[in-house]
């Protein structure tokens, strides 16, 4: 039984930690460093838009994941950028999405 119960609390923690991916967000304790900026270029073709790049973690350091062109999934989606909330005493990404 207490075996169980460790296990339990132990697989609660790593999906907390590992970023509940299935809930769209990152936790983390540190603030990301400031955003990277770089020359966006011209569209591949008519109907692409920019989705902005963000700061990822990667185990214990942060990784930069560039910005690219994607075409919306449906007429007058709109793109809703992906952020670092400041929410307790850490940090919570929430993944960009289409609205």
């Amino acid at each position: 039984m207490k075996s169980k119960l460790i296990a339990a609390t132990f697989l609660s923690l790593s999906a907390l930690l590992t970023g509940c991916a299935g809930q769209g967000y990152f936790a983390a304790y540190a603030a990301p460093p400031a955003p990277r900026y770089a020359v966006v270029g011209v569209a591949p073709g008519p109907g692409y838009v920019w989705t902005t790049g963000y700061w990822n973690r990667a185990g214990n350091s942060w990784a930069w994941v560039e910005g690219r062109w994607q075409r919306p999934p449906r007429p007058r989606a709109v793109w809703v950028a992906p952020e670092w909330r400041h929410e307790g005493r850490g940090y919570r990404f929430h993944r960009g999405y289409w609205r």
